[in-house]
């Protein structure tokens, strides 16, 4: 089992930036202060829909069936998630 990345201090609950990257082959690291991407600010669950909705073919209907959900279930969930896309994109300015 991989472990998740944490997106939220575990002490104050602010968001973690990325520090450091490393390369596997060279061992080559690079610091600074970096945001993460928009996407990995969200939840892992909400992280998979998407994913799902990509490998769908951004069929809703598809969605629907594969997951057992009704449609306009399936199309709250996407549209929670864009509102919430869309207010860290906001923040992030």
């Amino acid at each position: 089992m991989n472990p998740k990345l944490p997106i939220n201090c575990p002490s104050c609950e602010n968001a973690l930036s990325v520090s450091q990257l490393t390369c596997s082959n060279c061992h080559t690291s690079v610091s600074g202060n970096y945001a993460l991407p928009l996407l990995l600010q969200i939840p892992e669950e909400e992280q998979n829909f998407i994913l799902q909705f990509f490998l769908s073919s951004g069929s809703l209907k598809e969605m629907a069936v594969q997951m057992g959900k009704s449609y306009p279930t399936v199309r709250n969930k996407l549209d929670d998630i864009i509102e919430k896309i869309n207010q860290l994109k906001n923040q992030n300015k």
